[in-house]
């Protein structure tokens, strides 16, 4: 426990220097320069904070020098060269601090049998790797890394340690963001963000090589790039000049792709780097000349964060109904399905097309103007229905042995009596689990689950894997959202927020907003009775139904909109 005092006494300091040092940057640094001014491949957000870690004190202990050496990976500027101080000529030569970032709760030093061979046991909170991949791990999660000191004239210094860095959560946090990189689903329609922990200060370089890398393992099959597989990096920098960001790549890759695809990997950049304050366009290079990128208008930049339409189906008086601005009206040209008992309507983003379950969850029907109902699915329970932008509408519930089965259907403009298209998959992470709520996101590529076990809930996002004609064929395996609930609802809030709550028509039910970007939740206004969440276009058009009436979020709070109608639901 000492060793872990000290460990957070010495975050504490560090981070107050990381303030005194943003501080005095921010009244110090310019905005603008001269034209030409030049960033190399540290290019990023200038005013990012800036840690100043100890050297190496005469006389330091084995478990000092493990402790400030781990505290020194804040350094990171000029390649760690503080960190470097504390290690062996030949280790700090074959060192590679930006295979792996650990991030720590708390740490401690423990001492093996074998003579000068240590271990730094740490609470693992993320685990980041080069590609900028976090990895959340609940509190107690333990990993132990092997070190191992000799005496070099005197004073003990590292002679062998694991590449990567070890740091406190609280100074990952200061010197660490999340930024997303961007992909696209498989038509090139929308862009699909890919969250990444980067060093604040080295984003640009570092967004490149992970956007040609390849999207997340969650992602892959589910999204494409305009950069083919193997292309790379001319050179280790991509210097911002005068605002353009100069990415040199490969030659033979680049002269190789079509217009349209040089076109696509510009748009790709464009998005990704939109957030970085000195880049205000993209320039591909290839051996550092400019390749011109002709714009023949056959390209279209893809849409960012997909909006749904203002309207929403619900039930009112046994039936399904719109509601909108605060009103209810009929749907459409869609027949009365009163005596199917409907629960849980979902509508097609892209048709009229509706899908609901009947009274008991068990049969899924879809409903199109001017026919009548059809049956696609029944099962002893089923989750409620959820269309993608391709009109393919998902439910997931057990199948006939039991196991956990994901299915799809498309019914819009199949005429009556016809068979529709329908795929069923049997994810591998699913199995022993129940599925509580399965929702597609706004473009389409990926999913949102909440499945159950032995009581406890857990929150994922996963993946649509499809064919070449775009039919849904496996889903990836997923990474997982930490909520302090068990929800048993959520919703897509924006393409990297979800809202989830766990039911109840009798308690007080407290809403969290989970977020692709960061691990914490966070809570929304308690409200009792909610048994129905819905969400339009961001958190402020967040809707949760209780036997009083449909509330909105609004502000801190939840105000009343109507009576009478219940489940509400946004296309999709």
């Amino acid at each position: 426990m000492r060793a872990l005092d000290t460990a957070r006494r010495r975050t504490f300091v560090a981070v107050l220097a990381a303030i005194m040092v943003l501080l005095a940057s921010c009244a110090q640094i310019p905005r603008s320069g001269p034209v030409g001014k030049s960033h190399d491949e540290g290019a990023g957000n200038p005013n990012a904070p800036v840690f100043f870690p100890a050297a190496p004190r005469a006389g330091s202990t084995p478990e000092a020098v493990i402790e400030d050496f781990y505290m020194a990976g804040s350094g990171y500027e000029d390649d760690y060269p503080v960190a470097r101080q504390y290690l062996t000529q030949a280790q700090a030569v074959t060192w590679k601090p930006d295979k792996r970032a650990i991030v720590f709760r708390g740490a401690e030093v423990v001492k093996t049998a074998v003579e000068n061979e240590y271990l730094y046991e740490v609470d693992l909170a993320y685990s980041v790797d080069a590609d900028g991949i976090a990895t959340q791990f609940p509190p107690g999660t333990k990993e132990t890394i092997p070190v191992s000191l000799e005496k070099v004239e005197g004073e003990w210094r590292i002679s062998k340690v694991p590449d990567g860095t070890a740091i406190p959560e609280e100074t990952f946090k200061v010197i660490y963001g999340a930024f997303p990189i961007y992909f696209y689903d498989p038509t090139f329609t929308y862009a699909v963000p890919d969250y990444r922990w980067f060093i604040k200060k080295k984003t640009v370089k570092s967004m490149t090589s992970a956007l040609l890398a390849g999207p997340a393992p969650y992602l892959r099959g589910a999204v494409v790039s305009a950069f083919p597989s193997g292309m790379k990096l001319a050179r280790e920098s991509v210097p911002v000049v005068s605002g353009a960001a100069q990415v040199d790549l490969s030659a033979k890759e680049l002269f190789d792709a079509s217009a349209e695809d040089r076109q696509r990997m510009q748009n790709q950049l464009a998005l990704t780097f939109r957030g970085q304050p000195d880049v205000i366009n993209v320039q591909l290079r290839a051996d550092q000349d400019l390749v011109r990128v002709e714009d023949n208008g056959t390209v279209l930049p893809p849409v960012v964060d997909k909006n749904v339409p203002a309207r929403q189906v619900a039930v009112n008086n046994g039936d399904l109904v719109r509601y909108e601005n605060n009103r209810v009206s009929p749907l459409p040209d869609i027949q009365s399905v009163a005596g199917l008992g409907p629960h849980s309507p979902a509508e097609s983003p892209v048709s009229q097309t509706v899908a609901f379950l009947n009274g008991d969850k068990t049969t899924l029907y879809s409903i199109e103007p001017g026919q009548v109902a059809r049956q696609l699915t029944t099962r002893s329970t089923l989750t409620g229905p959820s269309f993608s932008p391709h009109d393919w509408v998902w439910t997931a519930g057990p199948g006939a042995r039991g196991n956990t089965e994901v299915v799809a259907f498309k019914p819009t403009g199949v005429a009556p009596g016809m068979a529709v298209p329908a795929v069923t998959m049997s994810p591998t992470w699913l199995s022993g689990r129940t599925v509580k709520d399965f929702r597609i996101s706004r473009e389409g590529t990926r999913a949102l689950v909440i499945s159950e076990a032995n009581g406890k809930a857990v929150v994922q996002v996963t993946g649509i894997v499809r064919n070449a004609d775009g039919v849904p064929k496996d889903l990836t395996a997923p990474i997982t959202l930490f909520s302090s609930t068990s929800p048993d609802q959520g919703v897509w809030v924006n393409g990297s927020t979800v809202a989830v709550m766990a039911s109840s028509a009798t308690a007080t039910v407290v809403p969290e907003l989970l977020s692709l970007t960061s691990g914490e939740p966070q809570q929304l206004a308690p409200w009792d009775g909610l048994v129905s969440l819905s969400a339009g276009n961001g958190s402020e058009q967040i809707y949760g139904q209780s036997n009083a009436g449909i509330f909105q979020r609004v502000g801190n709070g939840w105000e009343l909109q109507l009576k009478g109608p219940t489940e509400p639901a946004f296309p999709g």
